[in-house]
């Protein structure tokens, strides 16, 4: 049970880079899925006002990484134990959960590099 919920909802397979939007939020899976690389992008507080709190799941079932990053660097913060801390990266059939912690600040666990 994840907030008071049983299931989830399941998006359509993104087959392209895909960026956040608010009816992602809590209960939903969102499935990359690629055989290349592809971007699962957080928007900035200006554009998407996701409250605090929020948490996004993010599964890719494709053969190439994704990459979870911030629309704006510069505005939007991603912070993540990855390699690369402002755009960690998953595997293929494997997860990670966004959380948003404040306006424009987004930590992601799970299983990434």
């Amino acid at each position: 049970m994840f907030n008071g919920l049983v299931t989830f909802t399941v998006n359509t397979d993104a087959t392209a880079d895909y960026t956040a939007v608010i009816a992602d939020a809590y209960q939903v899976l969102v499935p990359m899925n690629k055989a290349t690389a592809v971007a699962f992008k957080l928007p900035t507080n200006a554009s998407v006002a996701f409250p605090v709190g929020t948490a996004i799941t993010v599964l890719n079932k494709g053969a190439g990484l994704c990459t979870i990053s911030a629309v704006t660097p510069g505005t939007t913060t991603v912070l993540s134990a990855g390699a690369t801390a402002a755009s960690p990266t998953l595997a293929q059939y494997k997860t990670a959960l966004c959380i948003k912690t404040a306006t424009d600040v987004w930590y992601v666990a799970g299983a990434i590099a």
